[in-house]
């Protein structure tokens, strides 16, 4: 009997002949998974020389289903995508040429999807690693449809949402972006953007303008907008302090949570433009700040056409995920004396991290600097304990809110754990080299 011969729904588009195969579910973990090299025996290896390869920790990644899912969604939205804007198609360059007539001719579905989750919870690497899973993030065609000589097609693109939360500022990112990404490929391109940016006085709705037509004549795969919540004003600690609770004091009977308010209107028009031009777009951001977004715009399936994924932390310490994330990471010890990664040690760190999962990462590499400051050269359970205390205390508020499942003290979650970069610079400042 013959093999069954499979289609391609896909072949003959040039835009996607160079994205690599369609993943299965299986393929996609094994694709998205990333484990340092395994070193052995520390006996003899200096302490300032284990410090650099424990740095290493922080590249681990064990994807979990969601994540897996995420990159399945972010493949659908970008192949779909392109399928709407096949260059070989007369209808797609009247598009890309801002012909009149174009608006007049049916457009293609919104491709988008929301991944939404706590900080720390690995939303926007799940969405960064399934980018990665393209190789190229520009791709240079020698000869394309319609035109002379080479043509570069931009296969993604993620964007943070400036704190501002202004469209002018939006629109500086997404050109700033653009240009980088151009010039890690082709280093002798000329800066696209250049002249807008270097203008004193912005306009923002113009700069959106010029990005999207850019955007679109390259044929961005996927755009990803990042820490959406930076569109709204999060209303202060204080404030949510003082909401008032129910008649019987539980958490259910609170009062609707404080409205986040929108900063600039401009800004999330700006966005619901882009979806509407049909730019395939991934969104990300906190549960606050998702919610207010599909809360203020009309069109709230438009940006959940394609997916949507919550990305959770580790339930309990007796999750089988977070069980097997704990052994596989329990592999990377810098120590002559091991410890062993049993239900003792896995409990404390669920409880330390409230299984987030940035957060266990963190608490792992504090705990190694912790031990390295001993004689006995090993790592035990209060290397955790000090290494939480010390290092991981700015975050020990939120970690206790999660822990507690109440909602009323959730509430101020947001504010009280730090973004990425900021979380991470203070602590590398808090720990003394060696």
């Amino acid at each position: 009997m013959s093999k069954p011969t499979w289609i391609d729904p896909y072949a003959g588009n040039i835009l996607t002949q160079d994205l690599g195969p369609i993943l299965s579910r299986e393929q996609a973990l094994a694709k998205l998974r990333f484990v340092p090299a395994l070193h052995g025996d520390m006996t003899g290896v200096p302490k300032h020389i284990r410090l650099h390869m424990l740095i290493a920790v922080r590249d681990f990644h064990l994807p979990s289903l969601e994540g897996a899912r995420v990159l399945e969604t972010t493949d659908l939205v970008m192949r779909q995508g392109y399928r709407y804007r096949d260059p070989a198609v007369a209808a797609t360059w009247s598009v890309v040429s801002n012909d009149p007539l174009a608006a007049l001719r049916p457009r293609a579905p919104a491709m988008a999807a929301v991944v939404v989750g706590h900080s720390g919870t690995g939303k926007t690497v799940a969405i960064h690693k399934a980018f990665d899973c393209y190789g190229r993030q520009v791709i240079v065609h020698p000869s394309f449809p319609r035109l002379k000589g080479n043509h570069y097609q931009m296969v993604h693109l993620s964007v943070d949402v400036p704190p501002s939360g202004r469209e002018v500022d939006l629109a500086a990112n997404m050109m700033i972006g653009w240009d980088d990404a151009v010039a890690r490929a082709l280093p002798d391109q000329v800066r696209r953007f250049a002249a807008s940016l270097a203008k004193e006085r912005r306009d923002g709705t113009k700069m959106m303008d010029e990005w999207r037509q850019v955007a679109v004549a390259h044929f961005l795969g996927c755009l990803h907008l990042d820490e959406v919540q930076n569109f709204f004003k999060i209303p202060s600690l204080e404030r949510r302090r003082k909401s008032k609770v129910g008649k019987t004091g539980k958490a259910e009977d609170n009062e609707m949570p404080l409205e986040l308010s929108i900063i600039e209107d401009k800004a999330l028009k700006g966005v619901l433009t882009l979806a509407n031009t049909g730019l395939p777009l991934m969104i990300s951001g906190t549960p606050d700040g998702v919610g207010a977004l599909t809360k203020r715009l009309s069109n709230v399936q438009r940006f959940v056409a394609s997916g949507y994924h919550k990305m959770s932390e580790f339930l309990s310490a007796t999750d089988l995920f977070f069980i097997v994330f704990m052994d596989r990471l329990g592999k990377f010890q810098y120590v002559v004396k091991r410890l062993t990664i049993d239900n003792e040690l896995r409990a404390l760190v669920f409880t330390l991290t409230a299984g987030i999962q940035r957060l266990i990462v963190a608490l792992w590499i504090a705990a190694h600097r912790v031990a390295f400051e001993r004689k006995e050269d090993s790592l035990t359970l209060d290397d955790f304990k000090k290494a939480a205390s010390t290092y991981l205390a700015p975050v020990a508020p939120a970690v206790a809110a999660l822990l507690s499942k109440d909602p009323q003290r959730m509430r101020l979650y947001e504010d009280l754990m730090p973004r990425d970069d900021g979380y991470w610079i203070t602590f590398w400042a808090g720990i003394s080299s060696l």
